[in-house]
């Protein structure tokens, strides 16, 4: 057996080093980012690409970091009959359940008893078992650790763990790839996996990071102002991706870097972007797929000579929300 490890700095935030180890377990595991520029548009400014990642194994970014934790258990011998177990808003237990399968173990996921049938329909049919607990994700978490203490099942967990952001952040360097001079990629932030893993890439690179979540869901945002992790309210039309209370001290740690910047966008501007990469290009992603992509509608202006990589994250969604227009 041996021991796993990850980063050594406080709180385990993720260092380049865990990402690179990431990199060499899920390859040939999952999807290369396919990278494709954006529109030009009166406001857009800089030369700005969008990384489709929603076209990711299970539709989101998740399946990096849920391969990779399967993985590095494996190697260290720590994977239990019981299996994996995992709470999450849909993404992060969809990838668990993908990779759970893949690898040959059963998977127990725990969501909120409205996460979108979309979802729940998908996770039964990678053979999943499926629990329906509370309202949020809160409730199913304590559901899931419950379940935990009484199986002995692994535990993984849907943001808040250096393999799972360690997993995530392997997106940066295949978006460098297909992105020359890359100067900034622009994320979003639930509970801060995806951009803790990120931004520990991209702060190799030189590469600065734009976090970016709904004004009702603004865990990192509350915790930078707070100076420590809180516990915020979630009102969003994207909480059941970017639905997180607390964002993960990890994430913290690597907000407070002078290379990062926190934004926040409204409802209304996430539901703009998310129509609009369906007028434009017949793009079908969640909400919280096109939070990124809503700060360039004036959260955020590139400036002329900027390279910008936008992350297009999640397509776990009904699209029949989204207006026909002739």
């Amino acid at each position: 057996m041996h021991d796993l490890t990850y980063g050594d700095t406080e709180y385990g935030a993720v260092e380049y080093g865990d990402v690179e180890k990431a990199a060499a377990r899920i390859a040939g595991h999952t999807r290369p980012v396919a990278v494709t520029p954006a529109d030009r548009s009166g406001h857009l400014r800089g030369s700005v690409r969008l990384a489709l990642e929603f076209m990711q194994h299970t539709g989101s970014f998740k399946a990096r970091g849920a391969w990779n934790f399967l993985a590095a258990h494996r190697e260290a011998g720590t994977l239990p009959e019981a299996g994996v177990t995992i709470a999450s808003g849909g993404n992060a237990g969809l990838a668990c359940a993908w990779a759970a399968r893949r690898q040959g173990l059963p998977a127990t996921v725990f969501l909120p008893g409205n996460a979108p049938r979309v979802k729940v329909a998908r996770l039964r049919g990678y053979g999943a078992d499926v629990r329906l607990v509370g309202t949020e994700y809160a409730e199913a978490l304590a559901a899931c650790e419950e379940f935990t203490r009484a199986t002995g099942a692994l535990a993984s967990h849907a943001y808040d763990h250096p393999l799972i952001a360690a997993g995530a952040g392997t997106l940066l360097d295949e978006i460098r790839a297909g992105v020359p001079g890359l100067d900034t990629v622009v994320v979003a932030a639930g509970g801060g996996g995806l951009f803790a893993g990120v931004a520990a890439a991209a702060r190799h690179h030189g590469i600065r990071t734009v976090a970016v979540e709904p004004t009702g869901s603004r865990a990192l945002h509350a915790a930078l102002e707070a100076g420590r992790v809180v516990d915020v309210t979630v009102d969003s039309v994207a909480a059941d991706a970017l639905g997180a209370r607390r964002v993960s001290e990890a994430a913290l740690a690597a907000a407070r870097h002078p290379d990062v910047t926190s934004l926040l966008v409204p409802d209304e501007a996430i539901t703009a972007a998310r129509q609009s990469l369906w007028d434009e290009r017949r793009i079908a992603v969640e909400p919280a797929g096109a939070t990124a992509l809503a700060a360039l509608t004036g959260a955020y202006e590139p400036q002329e000579d900027e390279t910008v990589a936008v992350v297009l994250c999640g397509a776990n969604t009904d699209p029949a929300d989204l207006v026909q227009r002739p």
